[in-house]
């Protein structure tokens, strides 16, 4: 229709958003990624990032990285099929193998880029993924670009996931190929898949198994070695163990380990990989130094831990609700949407920063404040926050002041 505005309803659906407190409103650091922090001009106490180890403020990466801009320039040039596979990148994927326990590894630009371009490659028309209900949107959207079939089974339910698995065996004519997909840790409640039955299930029935391990990796397992290790499986249980280096890691970027067959397969298949630049050099040598530290500075994954149960526990004393946390992701559940956006903005006013998960990044009504708990909160800064969660969720109403 003539005269008509063609992008009206951009702002139509935005306004919507806010009305219902349901949009991001994004804040600004002003230097690293660290205990305290400069945001949007206020000294707050980092509690939403996950940045896990501080690693992304580490010397030993931050002096890599100045190392790899004089040796091997800012950038990459191309594309790693191409012209874009330096040293640095090689180097990396045998440190990552060798760390993850696996015969390969191969490095994405993003975790987003190795669940959108390899699961849609692993199965076709006559396949079936089978994928928990609380999966990551990298995995939802990776399934969506497959042409298999779908099914959804409830959250770490195993006689769920047994049921779906005992019908697709049944059908006739039967799958070609089962791709069960998990996260390892999920990303909004913080509890852990439990991979170990999820892979006898697997086994039994002849699946693959595909873990996306984000949030697990340098918090679970021997030395930060992610879920696999933490169950203690082997790489015929697991065949492709996803994760990223954009979280405990302190840098950025994806990565698959697995066999070597897995891995020829990925780079030659998945168009994520093969049609996006590679990392920068300096990106690379940082992710080669945070495995160093992983190897050699075992203090950083005790003092997550250490910090994770204290603030727990005292949390839980106070009176909140953290949900099924078993990871130093510790929502602090309250429901509806506008306490949550008026709590994020007390506390951040408080000294705070603690951010808000709303609907659809979860369900209606159930609303949160996720905190990320970090290796370099120091015990005086743990009993800031909760101070300040005791002050605030008594105004609130969220707990008994």
């Amino acid at each position: 229709m003539a005269g008509r505005d063609p992008v009206a309803f951009l702002r139509e659906e935005y306004q919507a958003l806010v009305r219902e407190d349901l949009d991001w409103k994004i804040r600004v650091l002003d230097g690293p990624s660290s205990s305290w922090c400069t945001v949007d001009g206020k000294k707050v106490l980092m509690f939403c990032s996950n940045n896990y180890l501080g690693l992304s403020n580490h010397p030993r990466l931050k002096q890599a990285a100045t190392e790899a801009i004089a040796t091997h320039g800012a950038g990459s040039g191309s594309v790693r099929p191409i012209a874009g596979t330096m040293d640095l990148h090689v180097t990396l994927e045998r440190r990552l193998a060798a760390f993850k326990g696996a015969d390969a590894s191969l490095v994405y630009q993003t975790g987003f880029a190795a669940n959108a371009g390899l699961i849609p490659q692993l199965v076709g028309e006559a396949d079936l993924i089978v994928s928990d209900e609380l999966n990551h949107g990298s995995i939802i959207d990776g399934i969506r670009l497959a042409r298999a079939g779908r099914s959804v089974y409830k959250h770490a339910d195993m006689e769920d996931l047994g049921r779906i698995l005992e019908e697709a065996e049944a059908r006739s004519p039967p799958y070609r190929r089962i791709l069960i997909i998990t996260d390892g840790v999920f990303s909004m409640d913080g509890d852990v898949a439990p991979l170990d039955r999820i892979a006898g299930l697997a086994h039994d029935h002849g699946a693959m198994l595909y873990v996306d391990d984000a949030h697990g990796e340098g918090v679970l397992g021997d030395g930060g070695r992610g879920i696999v290790s933490h169950f203690k499986l082997g790489r015929d249980r697991v065949q492709v163990e996803m994760g990223t280096f954009s979280k405990a890691f302190g840098v950025v970027g994806g990565h698959i380990s697995g066999s070597r067959d897995l891995v020829d397969f990925a780079y030659n298949k998945s168009r994520t990989w093969l049609l996006s630049g590679s990392h920068p050099p300096a990106v690379v040598a940082a992710c080669i130094a945070a495995i160093d530290v992983l190897e050699t500075e075992p203090q950083h994954v005790q003092r997550l831990w250490e910090n994770t149960r204290y603030f727990k526990k005292e949390m839980r004393a106070l009176g909140f609700d953290l949900g099924k946390s078993e990871t130093p992701i510790t929502p602090v559940m309250v429901g509806d949407s506008g306490v949550a956006s008026r709590l994020s903005s007390r506390l951040f006013e408080e000294g705070v920063f603690a951010l808000p998960i709303v609907y659809p990044m979860v369900a209606k009504g159930k609303a949160r404040i996720r905190t990320m708990i970090s290796a370099t909160l120091l015990r005086e800064d743990l009993d800031f926050a909760i101070s300040k969660f005791r002050k605030v969720g008594g105004e609130l109403r969220i707990i008994q002041s």
